[in-house]
């Protein structure tokens, strides 16, 4: 009797389960891995900057920032875009701590731009915004100095006899890119200028107005003396006074290089075409940039009687002292001189 060989037990499903479990490893590591990539911080310890010029493709940005060091890699990039999606911004990045490559991504999606403030206050000149944009890094001050005599054309249809751009520098805190030029920051100012001057309905008698509130802006920082100083200046013009303001002058002796910091007397004496002692009429121009507050004086001064006042700036009491008189003022001065030699003493 022949001997059945009994048939081997084929273990069903071994093999499909082999092929899902591998699967499934590789899926978990890649999907380890796409989170080492993606939201694991990595970048600099210190600030670094990055330029993405515009019309730059999401390819050029991510091997941009990966050798810069701010990503792993071009890939971790591509996973935060497959992510998130968006447009990204050109512009100046400031990267200073490791950050996953999502939250880079976020920020190029928000526009999230590096920017020096810089803030330009009331009253300051030319010489003054020099001074800051040479300290923020933007160049010597007297490079913006010169850009502000070279770019007049940006004021010509409002003052064509402008020979500087002083007193069209509206002051305001603005946000410039490190890399701005120049021209671009003094073309920023004008057009702050240009948006207030037109909210204020200044459209006639430009170059007269803002440099009468120049001279406003730099004898008072009280809102509610403006328009009295601004009449003051008003009164003494149609009696064909000298307005004997010392800004002028030392607006004069800085054109000059001759300003010591300090004005003297001898100064007061020195014939420069801004010295307001010894020519009568207003100054050839502005000698600060003022704001709005003082082109609102300038434009409708109060109506007094004042000649003569003692400014704010140089009485102990933080107020101006306004005459109608030249006994009075006297008074006033005398008023003054006491007042400064009692808090001298104090």
């Amino acid at each position: 009797m022949a001997r059945r060989t009994p048939k081997r037990t084929r273990r069903k499903g071994f093999g499909a389960a082999g092929f899902f479990l591998m699967v499934l490893l590789l899926g978990l590591c890649a999907a380890g891995a796409a989170y080492w990539l993606v939201l694991t911080p990595y970048g600099p310890g210190n600030q670094t900057l990055v330029e993405i010029a515009p019309g730059s493709s999401t390819v050029r940005i991510g091997r941009e920032l990966a050798r810069a060091g701010i990503i792993r890699s071009q890939y971790a990039f591509d996973l935060a875009r497959f992510w998130k999606r968006g447009t990204l911004k050109a512009g100046t990045y400031r990267f200073d701590h490791p950050a996953p490559a999502l939250e880079v991504y976020d920020r190029l999606r928000r526009g999230d731009v590096y920017t020096i403030l810089v803030t330009v206050p009331e009253g300051a000149t030319v010489f003054d915004i020099g001074d800051r944009l040479q300290q923020a890094g933007f160049g010597a001050r007297q490079a913006f100095v010169d850009v502000a005599a070279q770019e007049v054309s940006l004021i010509a249809d409002l003052d064509p006899a402008a020979k500087t751009l002083e007193g069209y520098l509206f002051p305001d805190t603005y946000r410039f890119a490190p890399k701005a030029a120049l021209p671009e920051i003094a073309a920023a100012m004008v057009r702050r200028f240009r948006n207030e001057a037109a909210l204020l309905g200044l459209n006639v008698n430009v170059r007269r107005t803002v440099t009468l509130a120049s001279l406003v802006e730099k004898e008072t920082a009280l809102d509610g003396e403006r328009p009295m100083v601004a009449s003051v200046f008003e009164n003494r013009l149609q009696k064909n006074m000298p307005l004997m303001t010392d800004p002028a002058v030392i607006y004069g002796l800085e054109l000059q290089n001759q300003w010591r910091g300090t004005l003297y007397e001898s100064d007061l004496k020195r014939d420069t075409p801004y010295n307001t002692y010894l020519h009568p009429g207003l100054p050839p121009g502005p000698v600060a940039n003022p704001g709005a507050k003082s082109l609102r004086a300038a434009m409708a001064p109060a109506q007094t009687d004042y000649l003569y006042f003692v400014a704010a700036g140089n009485n102990p009491q933080g107020r101006s002292l306004f005459a109608a008189t030249i006994e009075e003022h006297n008074r006033n001065v005398a008023g003054y001189r006491h007042a400064m030699k009692q808090a001298g003493a104090r």
